[in-house]
């Protein structure tokens, strides 16, 4: 497969992601945050958008810039209309790839962009919009797709994306804008209902850190998506060697996955910001090492634009 059309595949699939991602963050902390005094408001503002890998220089920075930031943002990759933007216009350079179906779906997308109020309440509808339109793209993608080499590239990006994102939500509970139950954590990752049905009994911070971190069915946990990603990473490069992998990537990816399965701890949630900021780095070097051995190129994708 062409390196051109690889790469834009596994990078709809990573900013499909982000976008769902970030909406889903920024849902669950947004009633929070709304209802803060203004100081604290600009600090539990600034530090949510930190864990979302933005630094701000700016000391006014309050609940209408992390919005704006986070959501509307067109010249930022990490927002969610610029996650969106990027994987319509990947979707464009591959288009002799993807079906029609999974293009006219994020075209839609693109164009729905602007028909949103730019407020807390309309960024509520906005997130919860944004979570429909990417299970549409998903779905579109699922059922549309061969499963073949190119949707092997579509969805690593997708696992990779997903163990990153739910990585960063699982940080957002050490912020000042917290005071957020795991509840409202398990609900931010659709995991609420799963969760009840696993642990029965069984309540707690723990066992829902555990669930979000280790569990090998739900399909938004680290473990899961990191296996997912191997998967897609050996369908890629079958081959088999008696000492090592050919593929950087994989190895990265194996370790991670590994040293969370089989790590044992008395105390998780003491370890948990640890083990974030290992599967967050595992990520970003899996990436620039798939960059390195499919891509013509090794830096970020990204993509700035202004909706029409």
């Amino acid at each position: 497969m062409l390196s051109r059309i690889a790469e834009s595949l596994f990078w709809i699939g990573r900013y499909i992601e982000r976008a769902d991602g970030t909406a889903r963050i920024l849902d669950v902390h947004l009633e929070r945050l709304n209802q803060l005094p203004l100081a604290e408001q600009r600090s539990a503002s600034q530090e949510l958008l930190a864990v979302m890998g933005v630094r701000s220089e700016s000391d006014d920075f309050d609940l209408a810039d992390l919005l704006h930031h986070m959501a509307y943002d067109t010249t930022n990759a990490a927002s969610i209309a610029g996650s969106l933007g990027a994987a319509r216009e990947n979707a464009r350079r591959a288009r002799e790839t993807v079906s029609s179906a999974l293009w006219e779906t994020l075209n839609t997308t693109w164009y729905g962009l602007s028909q949103h109020r730019k407020d807390v309440v309309g960024t509520f509808r906005f997130c919860h919009w944004t979570l429909e339109r990417t299970a549409m793209v998903r779905g579109a993608a699922d059922t549309t797709m061969s499963k073949d080499e190119s949707w092997n590239f579509l969805m690593l990006g997708r696992s990779l994306e997903k163990a990153d994102m739910t990585a960063r939500m699982l940080s957002t509970a050490d912020t000042q804008a917290s005071g957020l139950s795991w509840v409202n954590m398990l609900r931010c990752a659709g995991a609420y209902e799963s969760f009840l049905r696993t642990q029965r009994t069984a309540f707690g911070e723990k066992y829902a850190a555990e669930f979000l971190l280790l569990d090998r069915l739900f399909p938004r946990s680290i473990v899961y998506s990191l296996s997912e990603a191997e998967d897609s990473l050996r369908m890629l490069d079958p081959s088999h060697r008696r000492v090592g992998f050919h593929s950087d990537a994989r190895r990265i990816v194996g370790q991670a996955r590994s040293f969370l399965e089989f790590h044992q701890s008395a105390d998780l949630l003491q370890e948990l910001p640890e083990h974030m900021e290992r599967v967050q780095k595992a990520c970003a070097q899996a990436s620039d090492a798939i960059s390195r051995k499919y891509f013509s190129r090794a830096e970020d994708n990204a993509w700035v634009g202004e909706i029409s």
